[in-house]
């Protein structure tokens, strides 16, 4: 095997790929890179049993054929490469070995068989469809701040996307949550999703799928089965097993009887908590909301630490309320809002808030109180 590959576009390709490798795998062959070199591309596999990620560039391939070496030293080579460079890379396999060469630098690496890498089984996919890169990517981003990472709910570890029944007929739906917070995204049902199983993408899935959405007029091709779900572009292609278990009842968490509304400034407001929440205590962080006539005072009191006090002018004709919060999940959720306002509906100081965007329906958030 060699070809010549323009530096920036091998840089890109061995990143992703070195990016779903364990650092800390028993099994060797896991922690390389496969690369498949034919026509006038060259392909990167990386795995670590869950996830795969296969890269595709274009190259000038003198000899077809494939070899791995270690990822992460891969990228490292190529990462301090200078800008611009040719890169030719060579297999010598009698040697064991592949050197890289780019201008005056050499690098010869070991490589392992290509046929102890382990390729994903393909699966047969139930549902195929396109999606734009921008509504996947914010179905994804507004919902992944509230992933679980306690591994005994292991079934909370992921995104929850499937099919629901929105306000206006049927949509793509992600919804996450760790028992304290919870997020609830929609956007419109792409043509061909109507049947799909309802499937939960795991964290590590959700972190790569992220660097896949970066173009806004890329459709994203993405297939779904009961097992797995695979997001494809037409130079990079994610597969990843979905979590085996049963995501939790989430509409009996959703209050449907708030009618005390608070309207703000997101931007003021995640500001005046990230300001009063300096004075807290690390394990608490709580942050006491008191309401009253458009006004709204946000406050906290560590005894051994200190007190914070700040005044908001809010929408807000309701009764007087004080509520609790956790500074940090309060922050989470403020920093989604896209439009200027954010809207909050309470019931009673031990009940879950809800927070809109604006009029927005499509994104939905719910935030449990805490006692202060």
């Amino acid at each position: 095997m060699k070809f010549s590959i323009e530096r920036g576009v091998l840089l890109k390709a061995v990143a992703q790929a070195q990016s779903v490798v364990e650092r800390r795998n028993t099994i060797p062959i896991l922690a390389n890179v496969l690369i498949e070199a034919e026509d006038s591309d060259v392909q990167f596999r990386a795995t670590d049993l869950d996830v795969e990620v296969v890269d595709k560039a274009p190259a000038q391939v003198e000899r077809a054929g494939a070899t791995t070496v270690s990822a992460v030293t891969l990228n490292e080579i190529v990462r301090k490469l200078p800008d611009g460079a040719l890169v030719t890379l060579a297999e010598d396999s009698a040697a064991g070995r592949l050197s890289i060469q780019a201008g005056r630098s050499n690098f010869s690496l070991a490589t392992l068989p290509k046929e102890d890498f382990p390729v994903m089984a393909s699966s047969d996919y139930t549902t195929n469809f396109a999606a734009p890169a921008p509504v996947l990517r914010r179905l994804f981003d507004k919902s992944k701040f509230a992933i679980s990472t306690e591994e005994t709910r292991y079934y909370l570890n992921g995104v929850y996307m499937h099919v629901s029944q929105g306000e206006d007929g049927q949509v793509l739906r992600c919804v996450a949550t760790d028992g304290h917070r919870l997020a609830r995204i929609d956007a419109d049902l792409p043509q061909g999703a109507e049947g799909m199983p309802g499937v939960i993408v795991p964290r590590k899935t959700v972190g790569e799928l992220r660097k896949l959405l970066d173009d806004d007029d890329m459709q994203i091709a993405v297939s779904v089965s009961e097992t797995k779900v695979r997001f494809a572009t037409p130079d990079i292609t994610l597969t990843s097993k979905v979590i085996d278990g049963t995501f939790p009842d989430y509409t009996r968490v959703i209050p449907q009887g708030n009618t005390r509304k608070m309207e703000v400034d997101a931007g003021d407001f995640a500001k005046a908590v990230d300001r009063v929440a300096t004075v807290s205590s690390e394990r608490s962080r709580a942050v006491k909301l008191a309401l009253d006539a458009d006004r709204l005072v946000l406050s906290v009191n560590a005894p051994d630490s200190g007190a914070a006090e700040e005044e908001l002018a809010v929408a807000y004709d309701d009764e007087r309320l004080e509520i609790g919060f956790n500074a940090k999940y309060l922050l989470e959720i403020a920093s989604q809002v896209d439009r200027e306002n954010a809207v909050f509906l309470f019931n009673s100081s031990g009940d879950p808030t809800l927070m809109r965007e604006g009029s927005d329906t499509t994104a939905v958030y719910v935030v449990m109180p805490m006692r202060v």
